[in-house]
């Protein structure tokens, strides 16, 4: 019993150890000289924020001994390489003009700073927890030279950090270069240099509890705010005099073509074209397993993105919290593989009893299957630049066992589960044994009209959040809200059902009764123009470079794929909601 019960409880100690260690109020209490803990991350192009290395790949003063800092699942995963330093900042102890080192650089080492400059580099360090960024050097082009020869480029070699403090607690920190305290490396020659920093500590009136606010500022500019809520209210306000319209005129369609129906008018009764499926409507639909891992798959990324919603709302999720978003997706994503196994297994044992197996081990496939060989390709790049991105292999062996030890078993439990508790398909009407013949039917009324049409209308009610949160992605400044996302996202999933149903009647009324996979592309169809406005996006960017340029679009096809499947889901599950209700009224009729 004992070593059943330690074979239970081995995965969740797993689990525990990719969780981050969130400290606790008294953790960030300091006394007058105590030394505060600060060190180095990363550094990086300033228009590629994905391609980021190593603080000490760039020649800057080292310690003697380099102590990586302990870290979690989700700061391996976001590129996080924290590392001390000889910067030495104690508290409330200012300093004036310290010799960080003596640095002697050589031609390779100028090389390499001037290259970091001429891309704009930043460094990234971390200051009892508080991120803070500051720039590598600077460019004066010729026209600012005095000799007119240019561009130059110039190295700060003294850095100023102004410390905010409450009390006992550090709030805030900024890392200022002089702009007039540099060093000219613009021909490689061999270089003295000695770096320097001051340390000056102000007190400010913001609580401790508040320090992390600024980092979650949607934008500096008032007047840009303002747009961007009445950009969101606009799009609600349509979007529900949509949904309005559509369902008051559907629901005034439906109860004329239940009134032709019931009145025995033979003539009435040919102009309601959907009456005439009822046998052939709720078929069992082809590749069956494959249509039930979509809803497992599905309803798992849907369960994921409630979760991450509910996180962010509770406050354990906020900006530059190192790393606790990609930890959250990796334990919830393996948590709710039960919800996979259970939505595959118990909608396929409604149509066939037996076989609910292969549902389920697509379930689990479909999704984790492309995203792991793009993660892998993405791997493979990231390695061959040394970035920061690449995934140790000891990370990767700790993923694989999380996943066999937990998501597996939670998996099979979960379609164990659904197959226990299934119940036969309740239809309205009997299905025919052989299939009605689908008449012939215009261009729009096919699967690729009916998406553009699926797709375009709910993605232009997102278009202005989608590109505010590709802004957040892929840049340094938080453009958007959790509660602005989550508005948003209901509004998608509301005019995704909306469209779905109303579509759904549309194929009905000329009597092509196979709806099943037609609206799970019609309500993914939004995914597609989401990859295509993606791809818009980074035109208009200043990213660069092969390096960026692959992780943009690998990370950007997964967020699509992934919304493909959940948004086909939800279209599927609408569609069979309102095929039930409308047949079953014309059986009670």
């Amino acid at each position: 019993m004992g070593r059943m019960i330690s074979q239970l409880v081995l995965p969740f100690h797993l689990l525990l150890m990719l969780g981050v260690s969130l400290a606790s109020l008294n953790d960030h209490r300091y006394n007058i000289g105590d030394e505060v803990p600060l060190f180095v991350n990363k550094v990086g192009p300033l228009n590629n924020p994905s391609e980021t290395y190593q603080y000490y790949d760039l020649p800057f003063c080292q310690p003697g001994e380099l102590l990586p800092e302990k870290e979690s699942l989700g700061e391996v995963l976001n590129g996080d390489r924290l590392t001390n330093t000889l910067y030495q900042l104690k508290f409330g102890a200012e300093k004036d003009g310290v010799v960080l080192c003596h640095k002697k650089l050589d031609q390779n080492d100028v090389s390499k700073f001037r290259a970091a400059i001429i891309k704009d580099y930043y460094y990234q360090m971390y200051f009892d927890d508080l991120p803070f960024w500051g720039f590598v050097g600077k460019i004066e082009d010729e026209l600012w030279t005095l000799d007119g020869k240019g561009p130059k480029y110039f190295l700060f070699k003294h850095v100023q950090f102004d410390v905010l403090y409450n009390g006992n607690q550090v709030i805030e920190i900024h890392a200022l270069s002089d702009p007039s305290n540099v060093v000219d490396i613009t021909e490689d020659i061999d270089l003295n240099i000695t770096f320097t920093y001051n340390v000056r500590w102000n007190e400010t009136s913001i609580p401790f509890k508040n320090r992390m606010a600024r980092y979650s500022r949607a934008s500096a500019k008032p007047v840009n705010h303002q747009i961007h809520w009445f950009s969101i209210i606009n799009s609600i306000v349509i979007s529900v005099l949509m949904m309005t319209f559509f369902a008051v005129s559907m629901m005034q369609r439906l109860k004329n073509d239940l009134r032709k129906w019931s009145s025995g008018d033979e003539e009435e009764d040919k102009e309601v074209g959907w009456k005439y499926l009822h046998g052939d409507v709720f078929r069992c639909p082809p590749n069956m397993p494959l249509l039930c891992a979509v809803i497992g798959a599905g309803t798992q990324l849907l369960t994921l993105f409630c979760c991450l919603f509910i996180l962010a709302f509770l406050g354990v999720l906020y900006p530059y919290n190192r790393g606790t978003l990609l930890t959250s997706l990796v334990i919830i994503y393996t948590l709710t593989s039960a919800v996979a196994g259970y939505s595959s297994a118990s909608f396929y044992c409604q149509f066939i009893e037996t076989g609910w197996e292969r549902s389920v081990t697509f379930s689990t496939v479909l999704f984790l299957g492309p995203f792991l060989l793009m993660q892998f390709f993405l791997n493979s790049v990231t390695v061959s630049f040394g970035a920061t991105l690449a995934i140790p292999f000891g990370t990767i062996l700790v993923i694989i066992l999380v996943y066999t030890l937990v998501a597996i078993p939670l998996l099979a439990l979960g379609g164990i589960i659904g197959n226990r508790r299934r119940s036969e398909f309740q239809a309205p009407s009997a299905t025919k044994k052989c299939a009605r013949e689908i008449p012939s039917l215009a261009w729009y009324r096919k699967t690729p009209g009916q998406m553009f049409l699926a797709g375009l209308l709910p993605f232009s009610a997102i278009v202005v959040e989608l590109h505010q949160l590709y802004s957040t992605l892929w840049g340094y400044k938080i453009s958007t809200l959790p509660g602005i996302l989550f508005f948003m996202f209901i509004i998608l999933m509301l005019l995704t059902v909306t469209l779905s149903i109303g579509l759904t009647y549309i194929q009905l009324t000329v009597e092509d009764h196979e709806w099943w996979w037609r609206s799970i592309f019609r309500g993914g169809s939004t995914a597609v123009f989401m990859f295509a406005y993606s791809i818009y996006f980074y035109c208009k960017s200043n990213m660069s470079g092969v390096f960026q340029t692959t992780i943009f679009f690998v990370y950007n096809t997964c967020i699509c794929y992934a919304f493909f499947l959940m948004l086909g889901t939800i279209s599927l599950r609408s569609s069979l909601m309102f095929t039930r209700h409308i047949y079953h009224a014309v059986k009670s009729e």
